[in-house]
């Protein structure tokens, strides 16, 4: 399986009143690279000028230093895979897979095919048609229509977004044993924070129709650079206010009066983000070493399953994250007064 590192340049499209500005983008070879946005962020119209699919006004791709801006897509080595599988309807599962091998007019067809069918456990499928398959079927055969031609670079266009959940974990485990397998540079757009977590070497943010921050997993979760990002990656907790330092060179944030022990070197106006699960509610002031210790009263319990969702107003209003066991036990109910309390480090200011 070749691999290759992609590089996008100044990219500037055009898509109807839509427009990507100024993206730049490297994809290391053999990493699996996450394109995380919103709806309507321009996340598949990059992946389609990557391919071949639009035209650029701008700017330019590289695949392993080779400048394919003007390249059709046939001639890219590149693997696409839509979120809606685009399998030929008249075409069994095998015909599906093959297409790629008989445009390339590439030899041992069979062989390629039972091969990349026996790596995505879909080989029982082969003489099947489309409309007999689950939707996480479709999927693995549109993967392995894409992977069975050896792409130097393989795009995932949200290819989970259509599958239910239980479905939807299980094919994520297996893009990424594909991905140990094959190393193939992946780049894979989503919505999802939690699946391009799972996934992701690195992640890119992108928003209206622009890349606003690109790192690695702990570094776009744990330290956003802009409050658009830190919301959208689930941190709730996001203040505007002042950063300051002490004599004693104490690092301190305040947000309408009140004041949070951080550890920044920042000074001056920023903002300030707090994971919901860095917060520690208790019925009193617990003795630990989060130098951050607040008391405040309940103003919304909102259950997500697994986990709650409480907000306790100081103010401002926090938001913590707690197990449906923590509520019971500490009988958190609306209007109660509680601690929360979080360490220094857990407050990241920008």
């Amino acid at each position: 399986m070749t691999t290759a590192r992609l590089v996008v340049d100044q990219l500037g499209v055009a898509a109807g009143g839509f427009r990507l500005s100024a993206i730049d983008l490297a994809v290391d070879a053999g990493e699996y690279f996450v394109v995380l946005g919103p709806t309507g962020a321009g996340k598949t119209i990059l992946l389609e000028t990557i391919a071949g699919l639009r035209r650029v006004r701008s700017g330019a791709v590289h695949i392993d230093n080779e400048d394919v801006t003007r390249y059709p897509p046939e001639r890219r080595e590149i693997g696409f895979v839509y979120q809606d599988y685009a399998l030929f309807p008249h075409l069994t599962v095998a015909e599906n897979i093959a297409f790629g091998l008989r445009v390339q007019r590439r030899g041992e067809i069979s062989r390629g095919v039972a091969r990349i069918t026996a790596l995505l456990g879909i080989g029982p499928l082969r003489s099947r048609m489309p409309r007999d398959l689950s939707g996480g079927e479709q999927q693995r055969v549109a993967l392995a229509r894409a992977l069975v031609v050896a792409p130097r670079v393989l795009l995932l266009d949200e290819p989970l977004s259509a599958l239910d959940p239980q479905t939807r974990e299980g094919l994520q485990r297996e893009l990424a044993q594909l991905h140990r397998e094959l190393g193939t540079t992946t780049v894979h757009v989503t919505h999802d924070f939690e699946e391009a977590a799972a996934l992701a070497d690195r992640i890119g943010v992108m928003n209206a129709g622009r890349i606003v921050q690109v790192g690695t997993v702990d570094a776009i979760f744990r330290r956003p650079a802009s409050p658009f990002v830190a919301r959208f990656v689930g941190t709730r907790n996001v203040f505007p206010g002042t950063a300051t330092r002490t004599a004693d060179g104490e690092s301190r944030f305040t947000i309408d009066g009140v004041t949070l022990a951080t550890a920044t070197t920042i000074v001056g106006p920023a903002h300030a983000a707090l994971r919901p699960e860095d917060i520690l509610i208790s019925a009193a002031p617990l003795p630990s070493s989060a130098r951050n210790c607040l008391h405040g009263r309940i103003t919304a319990i909102t259950d997500r399953g697994m986990i709650v969702y409480v907000t306790v107003d100081v103010p401002p209003e926090f938001v913590a994250a707690v197990t449906r066991r923590s509520v019971v036990e500490l009988d958190l109910v609306m209007g109660k007064g509680v601690y929360i309390s979080f360490k220094a480090s857990a407050v990241h200011i920008f």
